[in-house]
């Protein structure tokens, strides 16, 4: 099932809850019922639907010594098309520091100079 028909599948609290783990880019799901201020059971379903639709992952974790999840978006729901130019990946990834004047990253903006 695409990203988009599962969406459409989603209750007004799967959507929102979806919407609240992409804002964040993670959350524990102690703090995601929270914050959608519903009850923890409740929370616990909705994160229980994403997952089954694949529009989250869920990882055991430790939060301020009690055992919860840690919920993220799944990687095919981000989008790592505004890393590219053309197909060059941009040089702004990495440990190593960014030479403005260097070629790399010369060749990296006339790329996307001319996707435009």
């Amino acid at each position: 099932m695409s990203v988009s028909a599962a969406e459409a599948e989603l209750s007004t609290d799967e959507h929102a809850g979806l919407e609240l783990v992409r804002e964040t880019g993670g959350i524990h799901q102690s703090d995601f019922w929270k914050e959608l201020d519903v009850s923890s059971r409740k929370g616990s379903r909705i994160v229980e639907s994403l997952v089954e639709y694949e529009l989250v992952d869920r990882e055991e974790t430790v939060y301020n010594g009690h055992n919860t999840y840690y919920i993220t978006p799944t990687a095919r729901d981000l989008d790592f098309t505004l890393l590219m130019a053309g197909d060059m990946l941009s040089p702004f990834i990495g440990e190593e520091e960014v030479d403005p004047n260097s070629d790399a990253f010369s060749q990296w903006i006339m790329n996307l100079a001319y996707e435009e």
